[in-house]
C-alpha cells in the first residue's frame, strides 16, 4: 500500500478513537514483506516469504491510557479497536506522565528518505538470494578444516513504518534490508566447534561478497578447534569487537529513563561524574545516512540529533521520551522507541564509542597474559548493582600471542569497575548499529 493511503488510514484510526471517546489518541502502521533463502549440504533446505501488518492504537482520557493491537485493516477492526481501547483506558490506573508531545513539540521534517534507508531497487528473485546462500556456503566449505556449512542464507525486507497522532503529527518512513549469514563446523566427533559470520546492510549495493561471509564463518570455526581449560582467577580480559558492544550495552540500559526512574540503573546517581576513562566519548549518531538504527524523528514526533551521551567519560544525559522526563522532572531527549503493542519507552539508535589509536594485536601485547572473549552465551545481570556473569569462549593468550582456543569458562566482576578500565583498540565497524572496537578490561574473574 501507498505512504498516502497508510497515512490516510492511520489518520482515520485516530479519528474513530477521538468519536468513541478518546481525549487523545496515537497510531502506529507497520507493513513488512520479508523473503529468506537457507541451503545445506549443497541443496535448498528453506524458502519462506511473509507479508504481516501491525497496527497499534494508544488512547488517553484524563491520565489514563490504553494500548490495543491488531493485524489486519478492515473498517470493522479499526472500530473495534477503538471501542475496546476507549473500554480499557476508562478503567486503566492513571499515569500522572502519560501523554502526547505539546504541537509545539513537533519536528519539521522537510525529506523523510534524506537519511536513504530504503532501498529504491525492486525485491529480489529468490533465485538470486539462493545464488547468495550458495556462494556463502561454498566460501565457507572451502576453508581447510570446515567440514560442514550447518546452513547459509541470504535474506530481503522492506518496510513501512506510519505513525499519526491527534497533536498533529505525522510521519512515514521506508526501510529495507538485505543480510547473508553462514554458520560453519569445523573438525570431527566430540572435537567439533561451531561459529557464525553475518552482514548487513540497507541497501544491495553496500552489501559485501556472500563468500566473505562463508570464509569468515568457516575460518572462525576452525580456529576454535582444541578448545581446552585456561587458567581460573583475575585476568585481563579483551572483549573482541564482535562482542564489545554488548558492554556499551549494558551502559546503555543503565542510562536509559525507565531504569533509573525506577532506580534500578547501577548508574542511577552518577549523572555528571566520570564512569568511562578520561578521552571516551559514546555519542548517538541517529542521522548515519544508510545506518541500521538511523532515524529522523522519534515514535512521539520529535526530532533526533546527534548528541553525546558520555563526554570524556562523565556521564551527560539520560535516555529519554515524554513520559519519562516528566517523571524525573526533565525535557525528552527525542529518544522514544515503539511498537504496535505497546506506549512509547525510551530507547537508543545508533551508537558510536570513541575509537583508540592502537590494533587489536597491540591490545594483546600489552594485556600479555589474559582472555580474548569472542563469544558470549547466557548471562546473570544485576541492572540495579551491576554485578556481572556470563558464560563465554574465546582464547587464551601468553605473552601477547594466542596461544589456544577456550570454551565453557565463566567471566564476573562488576560493571562500574569494568567500564571504568576500558581501553579500546581501532578495529569497530561502521557498519553496526553499535560501532564499538574491542575493549581491553580489568576487573574481571575467570572461572573455568
Amino acid at each position: 500500500m501507498s505512504r498516502a493511503a497508510d497515512a490516510a488510514l492511520a489518520a482515520r484510526l485516530v479519528e474513530t478513537a477521538l468519536a468513541a471517546g478518546a481525549e487523545a489518541a496515537d497510531v502506529l502502521l507497520g507493513r513488512e514483506t520479508a523473503l529468506s533463502i537457507g541451503v545445506a549440504g549443497g541443496a535448498l533446505e528453506e524458502a519462506e516469504r511473509a507479508e504481516s501488518v501491525d497496527l497499534g492504537l494508544r488512547v488517553l482520557i484524563g491520565a489514563r491510557q490504553a494500548c490495543v493491537a491488531a493485524s489486519d485493516t478492515a473498517d470493522g477492526t479499526l472500530a473495534e479497536m477503538a471501542e475496546r481501547a476507549v473500554a480499557i483506558a476508562r478503567e486503566a490506573p492513571e499515569d500522572p506522565h502519560c501523554g502526547l508531545a505539546a504541537p509545539e513539540q513537533l519536528a519539521r521534517i522537510p525529506d523523510a528518505d534524506a537519511l536513504e534507508l530504503a532501498d529504491p531497487g525492486p525485491a529480489p528473485a529468490p533465485a538470486a538470494l539462493e545464488a547468495m546462500a550458495r556462494a556463502a556456503e561454498a566460501a565457507g566449505l572451502g576453508v581447510a578444516g570446515v567440514t560442514q556449512i550447518e546452513q547459509a542464507r541470504a535474506s530481503w525486507g522492506r518496510e513501512q513504518v506510519t505513525l499519526a497522532a491527534s497533536n498533529g503529527f505525522a510521519h512515514a518512513i521506508a526501510r529495507s534490508y538485505w543480510a547473508v549469514s553462514a554458520s560453519a563446523i569445523a573438525g570431527e566427533g566430540l572435537g567439533r566447534e561451531r561459529d557464525f559470520a553475518a552482514e548487513l546492510r540497507r541497501h544491495g549495493a553496500d552489501m559485501p561478497a556472500p563468500e566473505t561471509v562463508g570464509r569468515r564463518a568457516g575460518a572462525r570455526a576452525v580456529a576454535a578447534l582444541g578448545a581446552r581449560r585456561c587458567p581460573a582467577g583475575a585476568f585481563p580480559v579483551i572483549f573482541d569487537e564482535r562482542v564489545a558492544g554488548s558492554l556499551v550495552g549494558h551502559v546503555a540500559g543503565a542510562i536509559n529513563g525507565q531504569a533509573v526512574a525506577r532506580g534500578a540503573s547501577w548508574l542511577r546517581d552518577r549523572l555528571g561524574e566520570r564512569v568511562l576513562p578520561r578521552g571516551i566519548d559514546l555519542c548517538e549518531r541517529p542521522h548515519r545516512r544508510r545506518g541500521r538504527a538511523s532515524r529522523l524523528v522519534d515514535a512521539e514526533g520529535l526530532a533526533t540529533a546527534d548528541r553525546a551521551l558520555i563526554a570524556d567519560g562523565v556521564l551527560e544525559s539520560w535516555v529519554l521520551d515524554l513520559a519519562t522526563a516528566r517523571q524525573l522532572g526533565l525535557e525528552s531527549t527525542g529518544n522514544a522507541r515503539r511498537g504496535a503493542g505497546g506506549p512509547p519507552r525510551p530507547g537508543l539508535g545508533n551508537l558510536e564509542l570513541a575509537q583508540g589509536d592502537r590494533s587489536r594485536d597491540a591490545l594483546l601485547a600489552e594485556m600479555g597474559t589474559g582472555l580474548l572473549v569472542t563469544g558470549l552465551i547466557g548471562s546473570s545481570i544485576n541492572p540495579t548493582t551491576g554485578d556481572y556473569s556470563r558464560g563465554a569462549n574465546g582464547f587464551w593468550v601468553e605473552n601477547g600471542e594466542i596461544v589456544h582456543a577456550v570454551n565453557e569458562i565463566t567471566i564476573a566482576g562488576r560493571l562500574p569497575e569494568i567500564v571504568a578500565s576500558m581501553v579500546p583498540a581501532d578495529d569497530a565497524d561502521p557498519e553496526k548499529a553499535v560501532v564499538v572496537p574491542s575493549l581491553l578490561v580489568e576487573g574481571l574473574t575467570i572461572g573455568a
